[in-house]
């Protein structure tokens, strides 16, 4: 719901308040150090859709080095790749409504540039969206499976324009040309109503419905506060428009709008942000993700009974991308924990079956010589509560104080969540304990806390960040002057501010894909983004009109005082933070003598995708810590 405009990506996480006193040091010290290659020899699943006759489950695995398409029957066995692409990473979108024909996406390189490919029966790729320099983002299938609806701007390089494409001819067909900067969210299955968001600002939004019968555009939610309205689905019957807010509320809930009465009414409401809501084909199942402390908490309700349904026992961790078969007979999860990988499950309601369809962790590797992460607060500056998550290395000795690094996420509005990461379960296998922080700014605990680092980017949460060494001090494990920062896109930032304008505090910093100008990159984001801009500028800065706040904030103006070792790593191919911004901080941090690495990957984008590239950048990563750090 939030936008999350720089993600990296590259690693999340979660856990329970506890003490941030009183820790103390371990002698269980890891059976086993493992090298990267044994870690990326673990298979990463994405996604997952039914075939037409629900026997099988398409999905996406890097098991080839990069993501592919692959299959795999309900009850389990081989799985069979379909894809062999060597270079573009796939994402399965969805199967063919009567044949084993399916959908995938991909871009090239990491550009961003996603089109939407067509596997025939005979193995054949087509691509359904040949427009070059153009973006196409797959919505959803037509009621009647004659058709499937897509997002582009191939018209206008600003906006996302809506199409339909029929699946006997594939000629798209523009429904809804957007000129007004108009966010897409759905389509009614009568194709009569389109819903639709505006954005004010990164905390406000409008929420629109437009009936094709008479071209009328209607905000349903007129309002003058900051609230947030983000519609999900229409009703089967067309009757009603569910969307979550967070009117007069800290966090975001459902609600329904009946389109004839104008009334609205509470679905569901959690103490935390629902996320995401999804329906099965009929609307017999009602699938709600509740972001719980940093957990997707998944709560199906059978629309028909009102009742909850519970599924089985399931190993520690969190179910994720849930997806209901169409005729609602059964249903494919994941689960991610800690020390596993997403492992994909198929469900059967009728007779309550779980069957476990793939193995991702490396066989070589024991998961009791991983971690898991804690949960924990601690004060900022200010006294404000400051979540994180505290992965403590097993190499701790009771006679000395280890190295340890404070991660940031991507963002700024991100957040760090439970989830395996075999990046931090290397790091930490290899010595460093891991603070996982989530400063003001973050979503997922509230929207005061979201909004309170608005227009102070690089102040407020950075220092977040810095008092996060007070935490670790506190254990009695950390040596206070071998305690180091790193992060991806936004989290890359702050690892440059905090070199930059806290240069006493960190030991050393690693950047990946971090912003080190913000007046070009503010300047310079995606042009499909173009609707999201004014809402970027008034929780960032505005790059014509702040330009002294900006430069103030912006390393690069202030490289000079950067005196701790810094290792950069870059996609040549970043569409979000293009390649100048890590080219220009290290040649001014070489005038300045300072021990320095860049690392650029020249196929790779905002994130890298390929595990030959996964491998060498962890790789460095955990040469430059040991060289400076330990």
């Amino acid at each position: 719901m939030k936008i999350r405009f720089l993600l990296a990506g590259l690693i999340g996480c979660s856990v329970l308040s506890i003490s941030i006193m009183g820790w103390s040091k371990t002698e269980n010290p890891s059976k086993k150090k493992y090298t990267i290659e044994q870690f990326l020899n673990t298979k990463k699943y994405l996604n997952g859709a039914f075939n037409y006759n629900e026997e099988k489950i398409f999905f996406s695995s890097n098991e080839s080095g990069i993501f592919n398409i692959y299959s795999i029957p309900v009850g389990g066995g081989n799985e069979t790749q379909l894809t062999h692409s060597t270079n573009h990473s796939f994402t399965v979108l969805c199967g063919f409504p009567g044949d084993d024909r399916l959908l995938f996406a991909g871009d090239d390189s990491g550009n961003e540039l996603n089109h939407i490919f067509l596997r025939e029966l005979d193995g054949s790729i087509r691509d359904l969206t040949p427009w070059t320099n153009a973006k196409s983002e797959f919505y959803s299938w037509s009621k009647d499976r004659l058709s499937f609806f897509f997002l582009s701007n191939k018209r206008d390089p600003k906006f996302m324009d809506l199409y339909e494409m029929d699946i006997e001819t594939f000629q798209p067909k523009i429904l809804y040309q957007n000129q007004d900067g108009l966010n897409f969210c759905a389509i009614s299955p009568d194709k009569r109503y389109l819903a639709l968001t505006k954005l004010i600002t990164e905390n406000s939004s409008e929420c629109y419905l437009y009936d094709f019968s008479t071209n009328a555009l209607q905000n349903i939610a007129p309002h003058q506060d900051e609230i947030q309205y983000q519609p999900v689905n229409f009703s089967t019957d067309s009757r009603y428009l569910y969307f979550l807010t967070d009117q007069d509320n800290e966090f975001t809930y459902l609600k329904r709008f009946a389109i004839d009465s104008q009334i609205t009414e509470i679905i569901e409401k959690h103490p935390w942000d629902i996320f995401f809501c999804s329906f099965s084909y009929t609307g017999k199942y009602r699938v709600t993700g509740v972001n719980e402390d940093g957990k997707t908490s998944i709560y199906i309700h059978n629309q028909e009974t009102n009742e909850k349904m519970f599924l089985p026992k399931m190993p520690e961790g969190e179910i994720t991308h849930v997806g209901i078969s169409k005729s609602e007979k059964s249903m494919l999860f994941y689960v991610n924990g800690y020390r596993s990988p997403d492992n994909l499950y198929y469900y059967h309601f009728e007779t309550s079956s779980v069957n476990k369809l793939t193995n991702s962790l490396s066989p070589e590797i024991d998961p009791e010589d991983l971690v898991d992460a804690q949960i924990i607060r601690y004060q900022s500056y200010d006294g404000t509560l400051i979540p994180a998550l505290y992965y403590k290395t097993k190499d701790m000795q009771t006679e000395e104080k280890g190295p340890a690094l404070i991660l940031v996420h991507g963002g700024p509005g991100g957040q760090s969540r439970i989830g395996y990461s075999y990046l931090i379960q290397y790091l930490v296998n290899h010595g460093y304990s891991i603070l996982s922080v989530n400063h003001r700014g973050s979503s997922g605990y509230g929207k005061s806390f979201f909004k309170s680092a608005d227009h102070k980017h690089g102040e407020a949460d950075l220092d977040d960040c810095i008092w996060a060494k007070h935490f670790l001090v506190g254990t009695g494990n950390i040596d206070q002057n071998k305690i180091g920062i790193i992060g991806g896109s936004y989290g890359g930032y702050i690892a440059l501010a905090a070199l930059t304008f806290r240069p006493d505090e960190m030991a050393v910093g690693v950047d990946i894909c971090g912003i080190s100008n913000w007046i070009r990159t503010l300047k310079g984001i995606p042009t499909w983004w173009e609707a999201r801009r004014e809402a970027i500028y008034k929780k960032m800065g505005n790059p014509e009109t702040e330009v002294d706040y900006l430069n103030n904030i912006s390393p690069l103006f202030h490289a000079e005082n950067i005196k701790k070792p810094l290792l950069v790593i870059q996609g040549a191919n970043d569409p979000r933070v293009v390649k100048i911004e890590s080219d220009q901080i290290i040649e001014a941090v070489n005038k300045n003598g300072t021990p320095n690495q860049y690392l650029v990957f020249e196929d790779e984008g905002h994130g890298f995708l390929k595990k030959q590239n996964q491998m060498k950048a962890a790789s460095v990563i955990l040469e430059f810590l040991n060289e400076h750090l330990k």
